[in-house]
């Protein structure tokens, strides 16, 4: 089973909180999400909504990457992210729940939620990670619509790196991790990936173990960086 497999490779960074007998409760302050960067702030606002509308912690987390997802300021996640050398954007993204449920897609081009497709292979395959073609080929077969994925900015800023072939210094992901009511545990990861990479190359981020690991019974933790 690949929940058998996954549940091997825990550590933890929001930590499961201990038992309390006195209020059988595993923590006061919940639900509770932590995430990266200063575009984290617009994913955790947006992933407490979905909790106190009464969903899931996971779609809470899917949803909180899903707004860095059209809308990151510094070019690195979803929509308006770097391009690789070919001027193509390839998104790459990962979520795991409880039970060790985990799924992710990387190189992914035309969809503009990668966390949603990643959810989908998730709920809906018995794998863990789909690629490239075969990962867009699913996501249309799940009713994902194809969108245009890069700005009239950064199709500039891949213009100029053609003239100049000078490495950007942004390098980066969204990562959610989320604590929900009940103590269960939830993260995610998305990134446009490094800017002006090969085509076809893939960082830690969607790599469940790598990029993020989730456990009911530690926490989890989610990478961020060059990858």
């Amino acid at each position: 089973m690949r929940a058998t497999a996954l549940a091997a490779a825990g550590s933890a960074s929001l930590r499961a909180p201990a038992w309390s007998a006195e209020t059988g409760q595993r923590t006061e302050d919940r639900p509770l999400f932590v995430s990266t960067w200063l575009h984290g702030k617009r994913a955790n606002e947006a992933a407490l909504e979905v909790t106190q509308k009464g969903g899931s912690i996971l779609d809470a987390v899917e949803t909180g990457i899903g707004v860095v997802e059209i809308d990151c300021p510094d070019r690195t996640v979803g929509y308006g992210g770097l391009p690789n050398a070919a001027g193509v954007v390839q998104m790459d993204a990962c979520i795991m729940g409880p039970a060790h449920q985990a799924g992710s897609v990387a190189a992914l081009e035309g969809i503009l939620h990668p966390i949603s497709v990643a959810r989908r292979v998730m709920e809906k395959t018995p794998h863990v990670m789909l690629v490239g073609a075969g990962a867009r080929d699913f996501a249309l077969e799940e009713g994902f619509a194809t969108a245009p994925t890069i700005t009239p900015e950064a199709r500039a800023a891949w213009e100029d790196w053609l003239a100049r072939q000078e490495q950007p210094s942004t390098h980066d992901t969204v990562s959610v991790l989320g604590l929900g009511a009940n103590g269960s545990i939830a993260g995610g990861c998305s990134t446009s990936g490094w800017g002006f990479k090969m085509p076809g190359r893939v960082g830690d981020s969607p790599i469940i173990g790598s990029g993020l690991y989730v456990d009911d019974q530690v926490g989890a933790a989610g990478a961020t960086g060059l990858g």
